[in-house]
């Protein structure tokens, strides 16, 4: 009690001094009942006032003197509680809400660390307010989606080297704040619309060093149209839609190297894509052709001039195939045509010879 008179006759005297005699009448009633206790008020300024500082300096002092002061701490004379204790109280429930933290993380300011710490599970009692939370080198193998959706404020979050594998469809439908998502090294097996589609402020997604990830969707990333950074390096696919990466507007970043792609000619139009757009591809080295055997190895410049060729002059078997056919139903189409006309002819010809002979027994007929 010694402790808190100094902070609230500061207190009193700035108040005292900001509001004249007489402004409310219900400090004039509580000042007749205690005036004797008040001590007088200095004309020089306190030394460290009437703020916030002050208060949270005098918090500090006391926190542990609290418990001891009781209910007339609390509560006023007329059964009102007191401000300036009910600030402490409120500040000290805040203070002790903070300090909640997941069993073996290490937590900061609105953020949570997990890193290595053997998790298989995702980790309970993270506080709400946390917006940057970090999983990584674990062996989590799942996101519940409702637990995710309680941290509303999430914008970062890292699940790298995991064992997160399957379905990861509507995961993500509570977290639409997400910015910043590493999904790499993990057992992810295809993207669909419902795995990101509600992430519509993503601008990072790294989902390489997937080796089972061998679908992603035409309209995978159709709402992440703030998408600036897309990694899919080092995964299982053989083929990529160029409509997919072409409606990005903001797409500026695209990681493609060390993939198992097919260059054929449904692949051309990726490659074109490629060497014309404005996105940076970083490793552009590694980002060559696994099959056909005549195109392996080759860097996508190379495989571009082949492709164009391939595709455009030369034929493969299904053409030929279909060119037969073409050929075929042509000969066939003729050859019924072809006897149609002869049937035709043939009747024509009986019918006009019927007529002539006709002609000449009625000419006969006249004469005898």
């Amino acid at each position: 009690m010694e402790t808190l008179q100094p902070l609230f006759h500061t207190c009193r005297c700035r108040n005292r001094a900001r509001f004249p005699a007489g402004h409310s009448a219900r400090e004039s009633g509580e000042s007749r009942t205690q005036s004797t206790s008040r001590q007088p008020c200095s004309r020089t300024p306190p030394r460290h006032g009437c703020d916030h500082n002050a208060v949270s300096i005098g918090l500090l002092t006391v926190s542990k003197g609290l418990s001891s002061l009781g209910r007339s701490w609390t509560m006023s004379p007329s059964g009102r509680p007191r401000p300036l204790s009910f600030v402490l109280l409120l500040g000290m429930g805040m203070a002790s809400g903070r300090t909640n933290c997941p069993s073996r993380c290490s937590c900061q300011y609105l953020e949570v660390n997990c890193t290595g710490q053997q998790l298989q599970e995702f980790p309970e009692a993270i506080p709400l307010d946390t917006r940057q939370l970090i999983l990584a080198a674990n062996n989590v193998s799942y996101l519940p989606a409702v637990e995710l959706s309680f941290l509303v404020d999430l914008v970062y979050l890292d699940c790298r080297r995991n064992l997160l594998g399957g379905d990861l469809d509507f995961t993500f439908i509570g977290v639409a704040k997400l910015v910043y998502l590493d999904l790499s090294f993990n057992n992810l097996t295809q993207v669909t619309f419902s795995t990101f589609s509600h992430l519509l402020s993503l601008v990072v997604l790294k989902i390489s060093d997937n080796p089972n990830l061998v679908a992603i969707e035409k309209d995978a990333f159709a709402n992440n149209t703030w998408l600036r950074h897309l990694d899919v390096s080092r995964t299982g696919l053989v083929f990529l839609d160029t409509s997919m990466v072409r409606d990005l507007p903001n797409l500026r970043f695209l990681g493609l190297s060390d993939n198992l792609w097919h260059c054929n000619c449904s692949f051309l139009d990726f490659i074109i894509w490629m060497t014309e757009s404005n996105v940076h591809f970083p490793d552009a080295d590694n980002i060559t052709c696994y099959t056909p055997e005549g195109l392996r190895a080759l860097k996508m410049p190379a495989v571009e001039a082949q492709l164009r060729f391939s595709c455009l002059i030369q034929l493969y078997k299904q053409d030929y195939i279909f060119l037969c056919l073409i050929g075929f139903c042509i000969f066939f189409a003729g050859t019924v045509a072809a006897w149609l006309a002869g049937v035709c002819a043939v009747i024509y010809k009986v019918h006009t010879s019927k007529g002539e002979d006709g002609d000449e027994e009625e000419e006969e007929d006249t004469v005898t």
